[in-house]
């Protein structure tokens, strides 16, 4: 069982007074309903209202006081649950909140063990010094004490602290995860980024470079045919270098340009009818069962940056193939549609299980793919589908978006606007099911302390005839319980029958138990009658004991 305390075990020393006045509040209803339940059956014990005053704001200050001194909170309610049982309660929420904390087991477990043998030895000083009863009696209810207010909700907090650990651990192993997964992602955003430069530059770069060779010959026909044109070609032509110049720069911001992009270079058939189908047939030269479809027109008129997509699509599909499912039978499709190409890629299960060193490479291939196809402003999806296949699709604009559009897509993929409302109503919702929680494990102690106190009182044993000359006629059934004690079935039973006769107007009468026997083996029997709450008569006689 885990519930979260009434008064929370995570407040801040330095609480806030409206925080402090809450939380006495709190403490000062428990107080009160476990006082008027162990008084209602005779086991609120006998001082008197001053007494009782001071005794239940010492145990509310000490519930207060265990945000700074947990320890020292909890040692003295042990103290006094031993002397005043109506702060069992409170004790059982500092016991829980104290274990609950964690720090080190020994010392925890110190504190847990002394403060349970506290109640034990109050409780005999009490009941077997002060008041003359019997060390057994003393101890039966020092022990209940001690399992109801101390030890099983310092066990329960033990647990639920060893949860919370484990639960920060998994968070904090989760959290690293996803920033090591974050960071493998932007690793293999900037290389693909990288490679789309190094793509830029050789397809613009050699534009650059043509328009520049022309520019020069343009250049030296127009000094001999027109030299008043020549000024213009040469201003041309060294535009032309510095636009190639600032190209570098540019693109030397995403990477370095010289390096291996890890695919072939980019010319004018990339991407087409032809390059696709030898990307087909190398596989096939491969061992791997590859059936090609292409729908539409040839991809010859289309931007070379789709192309490019469309080559490293079906490349990367293919290549996953070769790693992880050699030998299944392959499916793919190119088709050409109104304002869009659309790949798909789709493979079986491999006739035989994956090696050991099948499926090595980096795993980063489509986080890269993503990346690319998301720059273009296309869709890729990349999933098992029913029948145990494989798919693989890309669907890629004819025209991609400017950089100003992508941004604009980009900024309305946001979270929607409910997602911290939703949030936060969750965390309400949580919070309300520990308070419930929390009330329905105090009351479920709260019966366990009624039902092992009464047990223990109803075995209540005396030294001598019972206290008669202690209780007089006026007080009312809970002074008089308080001094001789509640009802006892077994009496009232071997009482009927053989009792003297009772007053007029008796409205009930009270049989404490008693273990007093007379020299000829007789039971003898104090009875109390009252009228109206207030004691009218006391009887003493002596029944047969029970066979």
């Amino acid at each position: 069982m885990r519930f979260v305390p009434l008064l929370p075990a995570d407040r801040p020393a330095t609480s806030a007074p409206g925080r402090w006045l809450l939380e006495a509040a709190v403490g000062g209803v428990v107080l009160l309903v476990t006082y008027a339940a162990l008084r209602s059956v005779g086991l609120s014990g006998t001082f008197d209202r001053s007494t009782l005053l001071i005794l239940g704001a010492a145990a509310l200050a000490l519930a207060l006081a265990r945000h700074r001194f947990p320890d020292a909170a909890l040692l003295g309610l042990a103290v006094l649950v031993g002397v005043l049982p109506s702060a069992a309660m409170l004790t059982a929420i500092v016991s829980y909140t104290t274990s609950r904390r964690g720090g080190r087991a020994w010392r925890r477990d110190l504190v847990l063990v002394t403060a349970a043998l506290l109640p034990l030895l109050v409780s005999e000083v009490r009941l077997d010094y002060w008041q003359g009863g019997r060390w057994q009696y003393a101890l039966a209810q020092g022990g209940v004490l001690a399992v109801v207010a101390v030890l099983i909700p310092g066990l329960v907090g033990t647990a639920a602290g060893q949860q919370d650990q484990l639960v920060g651990a998994l968070r904090e192993r989760t959290a690293a995860a996803e920033r090591a997964k974050r960071s493998a992602e932007n690793e293999s955003r900037i290389q693909e980024r990288s490679r789309i430069a190094a793509e830029m530059h050789d397809l613009v770069g050699h534009r650059l470079s043509l328009i520049s060779l022309h520019a020069g010959g343009l250049e030296l026909a127009l000094d001999r045919q027109a030299p008043q044109l020549s000024g213009e070609a040469e201003q041309l032509r060294q535009a032309s270098r510095d636009a190639m110049d600032e190209l570098r720069q540019v693109l030397g911001v995403l990477g370095p340009l010289g390096r291996d992009t890890g695919t072939d270079a980019l010319t004018d058939a990339t991407g087409t009818r032809a390059d696709i189908l030898a990307l087909v047939e190398e596989s096939r030269a491969a061992g791997i069962p590859v059936s090609f479809d292409w729908q539409g027109e040839d991809l010859t008129e289309v931007r070379p940056q789709v192309r490019r997509a469309v080559n490293r699509v079906v490349r990367e599909a293919l290549t996953n193939v070769h790693r992880y499912a050699v030998g299944a039978a392959v499916e793919v499709t190119v088709a050409q549609l109104p304002g869009s190409v659309e790949v798909l890629v789709i493979n079986g299960a491999p006739p035989v299980p994956p090696t050991v060193t099948t499926g090595l490479g980096s795993g980063r291939g489509l986080d890269g793919l993503r990346e690319r196809v998301a720059v273009l402003g296309g869709r890729l999806t990349v999933g098992p589908v029913p029948g145990g296949e494989f798919e693989v699709r890309a669907i890629l604009p004819t025209d991609p978006p400017t950089a100003g559009a992508r941004a604009e897509q980009a900024a309305g993929n946001g979270p929607a606007p409910l997602a911290l409302p939703l949030e936060a109503a969750g965390r309400v919702r949580r919070q309300l099911a520990s308070t419930v929680s929390a009330a329905l494990g105090l009351a479920g102690l709260g019966m366990i302390l009624l039902l092992g106190l009464g047990l223990v009182q109803q075995t209540r044993p005396y030294d001598g005839p019972p206290p008669v000359s202690a209780v007089h006629t006026g007080m009312t059934t809970s002074q008089v319980t308080s001094v001789v004690g509640p009802d006892s079935a077994a009496v009232r039973s071997a009482a009927a029958g053989r009792e003297p006769d009772r007053p007029g107007g008796t409205t009930s009468c009270l049989y404490p138990y008693t273990t007093w026997t007379t020299e000829s083996d007789r039971l003898q029997v104090t009875r109390y009658c009252f009228k109206s709450d207030v004691l009218t008569d006391i009887s003493t006689f002596t029944t047969p004991l029970a066979p």
